[in-house]
């Protein structure tokens, strides 16, 4: 298959609707319930541990497989590709071509991305992910304190150009996505994990 035609496949699997199929299974639109969004953290709070936690695991293969795999299937094995794969599976997911370009934030599917690429940068993300919502409570400060230690981490590991240049570009656009949590972040009316309300 040629670059092109896998960039499309790759879109298409972060594409995947995997928790508003959870949700729809589960009689529930996760778009009318939560904070709206179609990540692991709004089905956690709307359904609980045993829909988020698959939710979660699909997620992040959406970002792994094509990282992970497509550089080989297009008989190029260029890492750069490989991270275009990445990027694709990404943007899926944040932009769902099967629910009107609406998705989750691209945590899961980015951090699927890095576990293909540079697996130790992303243990160490997870390890902080997993410190800062504990101290805090807080979902969205352990995310943009994953993404904002992967560029550093990556480049005190000597990864090469493009894995850290990828990881800025990751660190910018989950930045991104999280602005309105930077906001209650900054206002303090950010919700804390296992209150309801706002992702």
């Amino acid at each position: 298959m040629t670059a092109v035609g896998l960039l499309l496949f790759a879109y298409l699997m972060g594409s995947f609707p995997t928790s508003y199929l959870v949700g729809r299974i589960r009689g529930i639109d996760l778009r009318e319930h939560g904070s709206g969004n179609l990540g692991a953290t709004n089905t956690f709070r709307v359904l609980g541990a045993g829909a988020a936690i698959p939710v979660m695991i699909v997620d992040i293969l959406k970002g792994f497989g094509p990282a992970a795999l497509f550089a080989g299937w297009d008989g190029s094995g260029d890492a750069r590709l490989a991270l275009a794969y990445g990027g694709a599976a990404v943007a899926g997911h944040v932009w769902s071509v099967f629910l009107r370009f609406r998705g989750g934030k691209g945590v899961a599917t980015g951090a699927g991305v890095l576990l293909a690429l540079a697996p130790v940068t992303t243990i160490v993300a997870l390890l902080v992910w997993i410190g800062v919502v504990a101290l805090t409570r807080i979902v969205s400060a352990g995310s943009l304190a994953a993404a904002t230690i992967v560029p550093p981490v990556a480049w005190l590991m000597d990864q090469p150009s493009h894995i850290i240049a990828f990881c800025v570009a990751v660190a910018a656009f989950v930045w991104w996505t999280h602005r309105a949590n930077v906001r209650r972040l900054i206002d303090g009316t950010e919700n804390r994990f296992g209150s309801g309300g706002q992702e």
